[in-house]
């Protein structure tokens, strides 16, 4: 067999088994969550948020809607070096993010079924 026609048969079979895999997993709502960072931040937002008193003080004093702690938990990233994922009974994570104006970072305490946001702090240039 010639190499054009194992070219053909290859690039046929590739295009069906494309179309395949896109008719069975289109409408799914599927994910792929491999590093450390984006594994953490989707552990947290799929649970329910709780705003510590302090951290829902913060956003009133500095007039911060509280829906940016949702864009933070999509875009965010986690500091593995602040972060104390052995405490218990609930891991403590440190993660920064905003936009351009105010980078802020936030202190959650990530337990089984919620996720508590504990402190609040606009993160300086380092």
């Amino acid at each position: 067999m010639k190499l054009i026609h194992r070219l053909a048969y290859y690039g046929v079979g590739l295009f069906f088994g494309i179309v395949i895999l896109i008719f069975f997993l289109g409408g799914k709502k599927t994910s792929c969550d491999y590093s450390p960072n984006a594994r953490v931040l989707k552990n947290i937002r799929i649970k329910e948020r709780i705003f510590s008193n302090s951290s829902m003080q913060f956003f009133e004093s500095n007039k911060i809607d509280t829906a940016t702690v949702s864009k933070i938990l999509k875009d965010g990233d986690v500091d593995f070096n602040k972060s104390n994922t052995e405490a218990e009974p609930c891991n403590i994570y440190f993660i920064s993010g905003g936009s351009e104006e105010h980078v802020l970072e936030l202190e959650i305490e990530n337990c089984d079924s919620i996720a508590t946001i504990q402190k609040v702090y606009i993160k300086k240039d380092e």
